[in-house]
């Protein structure tokens, strides 16, 4: 009898090994790039790179789960057009990569992929050579359980991030609402009577706290919604990023229904 009960244990730890292993793997298997394209509605060279972001969303990279987010930046707005998506949080956002980069200064559109990597956003051919690469690098699996819309117009989600293995750093761990599609009729500007469309239009990017080695993140999060969305417009990022900012380790993105 014990034999056979001891039997049965090794058996369920054998299988549970195997589960968990399978999943690791899975999640390997389409690893996540996190695709950030600084632009504006009055950038009259923005709206490729707007139409390129918007065929990444459809995930055309085999074996890589794309996650974009449009990031429309304010220092475009006193030159005839006011991008009403547009932020100054994201323009530090950029100038904080700037730095990093050591460029002379912010441009649109520009794109940074995995926090390593920067370039033209409409540059498709070299986009799609560093989506390749990146895709073979090994991410932390973000979890977003339980994501919902409540009817008081607040945003509730667990993030779960497994501990760094090989940093001495913490990364941070950072939440997003966006909005899926949006169109804009412009008015005024460079871009002067063109019908552009955005998708992944960033609203809110808060940090939540941060992830380090042997330590895990496991959050309940709460995000108040500043504006009203339409039904099932809205879609919850998250993403893992080492201070700089750095280094993308991990991202997921989930829709609001």
């Amino acid at each position: 009898m014990k034999q056979s009960v001891i039997l049965r244990l090794a058996t369920a730890i054998v299988l549970l090994t195997a589960i968990g292993f399978a999943a690791d793997q899975a999640s390997l298997q389409n690893p996540p790039v996190l695709v950030e394209l600084f632009t504006s509605e009055g950038c009259s060279s923005c709206p490729p790179a707007d139409a390129y972001l918007r065929q990444l969303d459809e995930q055309p990279i085999p074996g890589a789960q794309m996650i974009v987010l449009s990031e429309h930046v304010d220092y475009w707005d006193h030159l005839g057009w006011r991008d009403i998506y547009s932020s100054h949080e994201l323009t530090e956002r950029q100038n904080a990569y700037a730095a990093h980069f050591r460029l002379n200064s912010s441009y649109t559109p520009q794109m940074v992929i995995d926090g390593t990597k920067e370039l033209v956003g409409s540059n498709t051919q070299a986009a799609q050579d560093i989506f390749i690469k990146s895709s073979k690098n090994p991410k932390l699996a973000v979890q977003i359980l339980d994501a919902k819309l409540d009817p008081d117009g607040s945003v509730r989600a667990r993030l779960e991030v497994p501990a760094l293995q090989d940093s001495s750093q913490k990364a941070d761990v950072y939440v997003v609402l966006a909005l899926n599609r949006v169109v804009s009729q412009v008015k005024r500007g460079e871009n002067t009577g063109r019908e552009i469309s955005h998708v992944a239009v960033v609203r809110q990017l808060v940090r939540v706290g941060a992830v380090g080695k042997g330590d895990a993140f496991q959050k309940d999060i709460r995000l108040r919604l500043r504006e009203k969305f339409p039904p099932g417009g809205l879609r919850l990022v998250a993403f893992v990023q080492l201070p700089g900012p750095g280094a993308v380790l991990g991202a997921n993105a989930v829709p609001l229904k």
